[in-house]
């Protein structure tokens, strides 16, 4: 069985993830060579060490004791390449030597198949008759090629058998059903064991996934050029030190994905309430479908997607003392070029109204109404003692048009209207994520407010404002410093 003794010990260092991502754009070197294998050791026992992502084939070499390894792509063979050698893995008391193989393309067969079908090397066998062993399985499907593991539930009748290569399985699943002894039996792909960590585990690799890719964020950060001491700064954005293609592979099949979805949302739960709760990275788009009690959260960068899905995941995420459904998305794809371009230069979905000299007039009400025409408001609030407001809006796009928009209103003529600071590229809090929900201050809620780094002097604090229920409040957004009962996690 997979064995994950302790985080440090995961597939999920934060080695094997950078590896990863330098790998990102080569499909091709996906084969690792694994020497100086034990002539005691089996092929079953060499990759249940094996816990990255399916594989393509298994090539065994018995005469030269070793096995090429040919994952699916570079990425996830630089992951496990760079995690065997640092935790210098041995098979029977014997230390592995590890390597290169090869590059290849994966064959275009072995391509479609996955397409068309999701191919994998393990075939999955329903309505299996009750005296059927594991012997007399492998006995009769050793025809079609060489056999890595038998599996088969008992008292579901069904099996599992890893062949050591996909192509292979995509023989037994195409010539079974055609075989009269197959007749009526289920035959299609399982999921490939080495892409599985069991339940028993999963917390731990949650835990060591979370903790990995803060590392590499903070080791990003440190890389970064323009990042000074900011650990979520990059050229993309002024929070997170990804690039749009980064952690391509990284994302458990989620290729590029920047949507994360959240269920089981209190119906008292409001989109503000959320916003209060996602932290980690400029949102693109908030949709949050109330009757539904569920919403999907799109961010500017898929890396921040993916710390954001890790850290709730693994802390867990409670609004309204509901623990959130944290799941993926419908893949959302690259930003528009045209989007991308306005997030590099600064948008955002929070507007910053400023030189407000008359708040009488310039209320809340005015703001929503003047503003709402572009879209669906968030949250409105004031920071009087600097003069301006903020209207955030739950997408990008909205928010750009507003601007456009609201300039040629006389009315704002003499404001000045600019991007300000999206709450939500906060880092994470340590500790559960997410908070009560549901408070409110006369002014239009507890969260914290950004200023837009040029449209007032430079003050200490310019990371943000937090607007506290006994009045404006200024201070340098430090989670740890926030009161509990203001947007705190709850316990």
């Amino acid at each position: 069985s997979l064995t994950i003794p302790t985080p440090q010990a995961s597939p999920y260092s934060p080695a094997a993830l950078t590896a990863a991502l330098s790998a990102q754009n080569n499909a091709t070197a996906r084969t690792v060579y694994v020497g100086n294998l034990p002539s005691t050791a089996s092929v079953d026992e060499l990759l249940n060490l094996v816990h990255f992502g399916p594989l393509e084939s298994i090539r065994v070499l018995p005469e030269k004791s070793c096995v090429f390894l040919s994952f699916l792509d570079g990425s996830t063979a630089a992951a496990f390449h760079a995690d065997a050698l640092i935790k210098k893995l041995s098979l029977h008391g014997q230390e592995l030597k590890i390597g290169w193989g090869k590059p290849s393309p994966v064959p275009s067969q072995v391509a479609l198949a996955i397409q068309q079908s999701n191919a994998s090397r393990n075939v999955y066998l329903g309505g299996l008759d009750e005296n059927m062993t594991e012997e007399q399985l492998r006995d009769d499907l050793s025809r079609f090629g060489l056999i890595d593991q038998v599996k088969i539930v008992r008292d579901k009748n069904i099996g599992f058998v890893h062949f050591l290569s996909i192509s292979t399985a995509t023989k037994v699943v195409n010539t079974l059903p055609t075989e009269p002894a197959w007749a009526g039996k289920r035959v299609n792909y399982g999921k490939d064991r080495c892409a599985y960590i069991p339940k028993s585990q999963q917390a731990a690799a949650q835990a060591a996934q979370a903790a990995a890719a803060q590392s590499l964020v903070a080791q990003s950060a440190a890389l970064s050029p323009i990042g000074g001491n900011n650990p979520f700064a990059s050229p993309l954005s002024p929070y997170m030190p990804f690039s749009p293609d980064a952690l391509q592979s990284l994302a458990g099949g989620q290729s590029l994905n920047r949507t994360v979805y959240l269920g089981n949302i209190h119906p008292e739960t409001t989109t503000e309430d959320l916003c209060n709760a996602i932290r980690g990275g400029v949102l693109q788009s908030l949709r949050y479908m109330q009757d539904k009690h569920i919403a999907f959260v799109t961010f500017v960068d898929p890396a921040a997607a993916l710390t954001f899905f890790q850290v709730a995941s693994y802390q867990g995420l409670t609004l309204n003392n509901r623990r959130l459904k944290i799941g993926w998305g419908k893949n959302s794809g690259p930003l528009p070029p045209a989007l991308a371009l306005a997030v590099h230069s600064g948008a955002t979905r929070n507007v910053y109204v400023g030189n407000i000299e008359d708040f009488d007039t310039f209320t809340e009400e005015k703001l929503r109404r003047d503003f709402g025409e572009y879209g669906e408001i968030e949250l409105v609030n004031f920071l009087k003692e600097k003069n301006c407001a903020f209207v955030n809006f739950t997408n990008i796009s909205n928010a750009i048009k507003a601007i456009d928009g609201v300039k040629n209103k006389p009315d704002y003529a003499n404001l000045r209207i600019a991007h300000g600071k999206d709450r939500c590229a906060n880092p994470p809090r340590s500790g559960p994520q997410g908070g009560s929900g549901g408070r409110k201050s006369g002014s239009g809620g507890n969260t914290t407010h950004s200023q837009p780094p040029s449209a007032i002097e430079p003050t200490d604090d310019s990371m943000g404002v937090l607007k506290a229920e006994n009045g404006v409040k200024e201070e340098t957004i430090d989670m740890a410093d926030i009161p509990s009962g203001e947007v705190e996690a709850s316990a």
